[in-house]
């Protein structure tokens, strides 16, 4: 049915290789991208900017990071704005378990869009001991 969609986080593809560990998988309506992602503690984004405004809903687990140079931690049941063109980084508590959270972003790039603050796409970010194997 074109009105209803499974959005399971296992399912999908990593939404911004080479910046993020971001899994997941989304959907596309004329103004708003939606989905549910998973991401594995102790991974997450390097420090990333895009055109999009997002909200991520933390439905299992921590997420932490920061957001124009703002230190945050958000558990389970927290909701993050970031603000369109906004340099931040978001990671999977180290201390915690795997997240899952529900991302909500704009049209206005695409879901995956994600431009390294650095300008280089050489990878996610990982904490000492979580290390890509």
């Amino acid at each position: 049915m074109e009105y209803v969609h499974q959005l399971n986080p296992n399912d999908g593809a990593t939404l911004a290789p080479g910046v993020s560990t971001s899994f997941g998988i989304a959907v596309a309506g004329e103004r708003i991208h939606v989905g549910m992602v998973n991401k594995a503690r102790g991974t997450g984004s390097k420090l990333h900017q895009h055109p999009n405004e997002q909200f991520n809903l933390v439905m299992r687990g921590t997420l932490m990071g920061e957001i124009n140079g703002v230190e945050f931690k958000a558990p389970t049941g927290s909701v993050i704005h970031i603000p369109a063109n906004t340099p931040h980084s978001i990671i999977a508590d180290p201390e915690d378990e795997d997240v899952i959270f529900y991302v909500s972003k704009d049209t206005s790039a695409e879901i995956t869009h994600a431009d390294p603050i650095d300008g280089k796409a050489d990878g996610a970010r990982f904490e000492s001991g979580f290390e890509e194997s």
